[in-house]
């Protein structure tokens, strides 16, 4: 029979919209938002208190514990009923029934697969009632790990809800070491029901094949699915040009493919690097049009062996990229409060303290296509991990088929996004294998069911997009190795925790030479204005109940304390104490930093853990929950900026060089003066000296012996490079404490300006360290946390969050006032 080219149209119902949600006890009822979480519901309908003031977390932990129904009804008209119809449901979390006027049409088990039922049988002109029923994940998870052929462990100290590692679904939704344990659960993503009006498109995938003549061939391939065979249209356009050609479908899936020719690619480079250049990709299919932007770059994964083990950089467009960056968590605990908005300002707030990867970790979402958008947009190279972290995991032939699926579906829809530069297996499931006894009493079961996960990961991957860069676990020291990358620093990627978790001190940053560190951290406290919107003022004490509910790491605020009784005069009030952890956080962080650095080509990267926070809690994250700067993001962008200089000790700590790191193109000239600064803030100049770094090198400039610096003296330092990019520091030789720092005298004079903004001038009569201004409302400075000498000001800018009456309330901290007998005044005049 012959096949005629359909005009039929598609249709579609958008089901974003309110619901009815009700508890499947029936005792409680309200409407929810979809796409949303049914905690954020309950919470706006005063069902339940505000999840993450107080200690309200263990008040709605029932939530979680039972099952929950969302309902609704459409009209469909009979004139367009005719037909195959769908539903399109991105994400349902997660173990979830859908029924349509009462007839069962999905099973559900995996929130990060995109489920399409076929629901045309079912509909009827009129009103049609749709019901999806989410199950408890306690529930669901406790009933699949009854039925494992053996025990499946648990991380208890991030779980502490546990068999979050049955189920397809966000791991941390069950607690972690920095996030609320509450077991979230709701539907996201794209809600729609759809009529197959002749056919729809499944996927649409890319991939460059460079041409001998410098040009670019741009495969697309567009993966279509028709109910029965049919002859479509299909549009295919690259920035202005449009080829349309027809084609046949069988009933199924059918890849259709177009080339582009790109004679002169515009390149797509890391931020920083250069530009980010972009086409604009559409394909369409009986009036449904996907759009991609694709950046055209090669990438590649060096790991070539060498003296010290085996490298692990990556090279984009034949150039070697140092990774500077942090690690990606969810951007809030309840997906519901997640928007646009307020990842882009996360995202961009990476960009402008001068990172260029984040490392989307395992124990999260893949995130949503527009996110990826984003970072192709900033240039923010993505390192991703699949989705699985920290525990053991199933390895039933119903399981790996399940994350097959999954895969194959995420792989589709984020492979050709050019900020993914690298996919890895999972995060520390090969540590996990040392974490429990069991796995520990019987590692070849427990070694076997996780290479069986592992492998399935690595083929569907590989399957899906054969050309896109595998690395097997993170840490890992090399294919197939099952080694130890927290501790051997040879080869492949390390998390190095034993600052933290060792309670070592930050020298011990020094002692390792990683290839490339994808995980370090240092806890600090959330800023006091985050700090004031969970707890009341009875609670602000580090061992309250509410400060203790807002820390998640077992030991963490003794580890906080404990540090600053290593290296600063313990702090004079609660205020102080937030401000000097922040400090101390920032100061680990760089030590880290500007060593792996100086190590350059050696190492290759270093993303510390993490960027964000997903709720108001003590962490390891560079940003509030909200967004706002702690301090040590301040100093993120000095010393991750492309051109930068650090003092770098010797072991023995006699003699101080000042290492140079040029992560640019081109050389760079960089002239250095250096001084001694008194206890109460005189500038003495020591000496000056100029050098040149060449390109995407790091070098040593000049050394000094620390004998040439008094023990009441402090040593500081400025350059500026021929590029432009400038910078400053300092260098305590022995510890803050030892200082007999003097009032520094610090004064802020604010000055409102015509864009509501304010302009805040900071001058000091004596040595100020560390010096960091705090509003009583969100916003973010110009600069902030610096160091000024005797007699100095600096003007910087505050830009608020939001408009607010009035002059803001700013509070100046420096190290000498953090635990000053008395008080000094915080309170600026206007």
């Amino acid at each position: 029979m012959s096949l005629e080219t359909s005009t039929a149209r598609p249709v579609t119902i958008d089901l974003a919209s309110a619901w009815e949600l009700s508890s499947a006890d029936g005792k409680h009822q309200t409407t929810i938002r979809l796409p949303g979480d049914v905690h954020s519901a309950l919470a706006d309908a005063g069902i339940i208190p505000e999840p993450y003031h107080g200690r309200n977390e263990a008040e709605i932990q029932w939530v979680a514990q039972g099952d929950w129904v969302f309902e609704r009804s459409v009209d469909i008209d009979a004139d367009v009923l005719d037909g195959p119809w769908y539903l399109d449901l991105e994400s349902l979390d997660t173990v979830a029934s859908v029924f349509v006027n009462d007839q069962l049409v999905l099973e559900a088990d995996n929130s990060f697969r995109r489920y399409r039922p076929d629901v045309g049988g079912v509909l009827k002109a009129g009103a049609n009632r749709i019901r999806i029923v989410i199950r408890s994940a306690i529930a669901a998870g406790a009933e699949l790990q009854a039925a494992q052929p053996f025990y499946v462990p648990v991380q208890e100290l991030n779980s502490p809800i546990p068999n979050g590692n049955m189920l397809r679904k966000v791991q941390c939704h069950f607690g972690w070491d920095w996030n609320i344990a509450i077991a979230p659960l709701g539907v996201y993503g794209t809600l729609a029901l759809r009529r197959l009006a002749p056919a729809r498109i499944e996927h649409v995938q890319t991939q460059q094949i460079p041409r001998a003549d410098g040009g670019v061939d741009l495969l697309v391939k567009a993966t279509l699915f028709a109910e029965t065979p049919c002859v479509v249209g299909v549009d295919f356009g690259l920035d202005g040009r449009n080829d349309h050609v027809d084609c046949a479908l069988g009933a199924g899936e059918t890849v259709v493919s177009q080339v582009f020719t790109i004679a002169e690619p515009r390149l797509w480079w890391p931020a920083g690097s250069g530009e980010q250049a972009l086409y604009a990709l559409t394909v369409t299919v009986a009036g449904e049009t996907v759009r991609r932007q694709i950046g055209i770059r090669t990438v590649e994964l060096l790991t070539d062996a060498d003296a010290a083990g085996s490298r692990f950089a990556l090279r984009v467009n034949g150039r070697e990229i140092f990774c500077r960056g942090a690690n990606w968590i969810p951007a809030d605990a309840l997906m519901s409060r997640a928007t646009p908005e307020a990842t882009e300002d996360l995202l961009r707030s990476a960009v402008d303290a001068n990172m260029n990867m984040i490392r989307v970790w395992g124990g999260g979402f893949y995130e949503a296509d527009w996110f990826y958008d984003l970072c192709d947009r900033l240039g923010l190279m993505v390192w991703q991990d699949f989705m699985f972290a920290c525990n053991l995991y199933p390895s039933t032939p119903d399981f790996l088929a399940n994350v097959e699926a999954e895969v194959d579906y995420q792989v589709r829809r984020l492979g050709s996004h050019a900020s993914i530069v690298l996919w890895c297996g999972d995060n520390e499931l090969v540590g996990a294998l040392t974490w429990f006894p069991e796995s520990r009493k019987d590692r070849d079961r427990y070694l076997v069911s996780y290479d069986r996960l592992n492998r399935t990961i690595e083929v569907a991957m590989k399957k899906a997009a054969p050309d896109l860069i595998w690395w097997p676990s993170s840490p890992s020291p090399g294919y197939l190795n099952f080694g130890d990358a927290w501790h051997a620093d040879g080869s492949g990627d390390m998390h190095y925790w034993s600052v933290w978790h060792e309670n070592k001190s930050f020298d011990n940053y020094r002692t390792v030479r990683p290839r490339f560190c994808s995980e370090f951290g240092f806890q600090s406290y959330t800023s006091m204005p985050i700090v004031r919107q969970f707890a009341e003022e009875k609670d602000l004490n580090i061992a309250s109940p509410v400060m203790e509910v807002h820390q998640k790491n077992v030991g963490g605020n003794e580890r906080i304390a404990g540090t600053m009784f290593r290296y600063f005069r313990f702090p004079r009030d609660f205020e102080s104490f937030v401000y000097v952890s922040q400090i101390q956080q920032g100061l680990a962080i760089r030590t880290a930093v500007e060593y792996w650095r100086s190590l350059k080509p050696h190492c290759m990267g270093t993303l510390y853990w993490q960027l964000n926070d997903t709720w108001p809690v003590a962490s390891w994250s560079s940003l509030d929950y909200g967004g706002n700067w702690k301090a040590m993001h301040y100093m993120v962008r000095r010393f991750f900026q492309p051109v930068a200089v650090a003092v770098i000790p010797a072991e023995d700590k006699e003699t101080l060089a000042f290492s140079m790191v040029n992560d640019t193109a081109e050389p760079v000239t960089i002239a250095l003066e250096t001084f001694l600064v008194s206890l109460s803030g005189e500038r003495q100049p020591l000496m000056a000296v100029a050098g040149t770094c060449g390109p995407d090198a790091a070098a040593t400039l000049t050394t000094i012996s620390a004998r040439d610096i008094p023990a009441d003296h402090l040593l500081f330092w400025r350059f500026t490079a021929s590029n432009g990019m400038s910078g400053e520091g300092h260098h305590v030789l022995s510890t803050y404490k030892a200082l007999e720092l003097q009032p520094s005298g610090l004064s802020v004079t604010p000055r409102v300006l015509g864009d509501g903004s304010c302009e805040l001038t900071v001058t000091s009569a004596g040595l100020a360290l560390h010096v960091m201004i705090e509003a009583d409302r969100e916003g973010r400075y110009s600069d902030n946390a610096f160091d000024l000498t005797a007699g100095e000001s600096r003007t910087i800018r505050f830009t608020p969050r939001a408009a607010g009456e009035g002059m803001p309330v700013f509070h100046a901290y420096d190290l000498q006032a953090s635990y000053a007998a008395e008080a000094p005044a915080r309170v600026a005049a206007a």
